[in-house]
């Protein structure tokens, strides 16, 4: 995949990725997204997943944190 990618996460709202983009399903069918960004749901309550549908406005989604780290379970 050609580009950089970026991930930035909203406040309460979802992950926003920034670039190039392939999404690969369970069956392994990919599917090209030529988008300058797509909205990925981290609430659960999107009828769009993967993508947000702006659910967790009106189901209260509250998200602490929202750091990155490095490595898996970094502090």
């Amino acid at each position: 995949m050609a580009g950089e990618v970026l991930i930035e996460v909203r406040p309460n709202g979802p992950y926003l990725v920034k670039g190039p983009l392939t999404f690969k399903d369970a069956q392994g069918n990919e599917q090209r997204v030529d988008r300058a960004w797509v909205a990925l749901c981290r609430c659960g309550h999107s009828k769009q997943k993967p993508f947000c549908d702006g659910s967790h406005s009106g189901a209260g989604f509250q998200a602490e944190g929202g750091e990155f780290h490095a490595e898996p379970g970094a502090a």
